[in-house]
């Protein structure tokens, strides 16, 4: 790439001319978009194994606390005889 300095005769600076935008082609938008909808259900994916995840970590939890509540519950049935 060149870069080329224009100067006026009474040595100012032009700026240079802003490069003409062409729009988007179809096959590009076409791209974007399939691209957008795979990162899309790739973040979907990834919550719900999340989700999946924290709630069988969960599972063994609430196995320890309903066992503790049922020998609470035996042992003041115990008692009470």
């Amino acid at each position: 790439m060149v870069i080329q300095i224009d100067m006026t005769p009474d040595g100012q600076f032009r700026s240079p001319e802003p490069p003409e935008h062409k729009p988007p082609s179809p096959l590009s938008r076409m791209i974007l978009r399939i691209v957008l909808l795979v990162g899309a259900l790739a973040t979907a994916g990834a919550l719900a194994a999340l989700a999946l995840w924290v709630a069988l970590t969960l599972i063994p939890i609430a196995l320890g606390a309903g066992a503790l509540v049922w020998g609470i519950l035996k042992f003041q049935a115990w008692r009470r005889r």
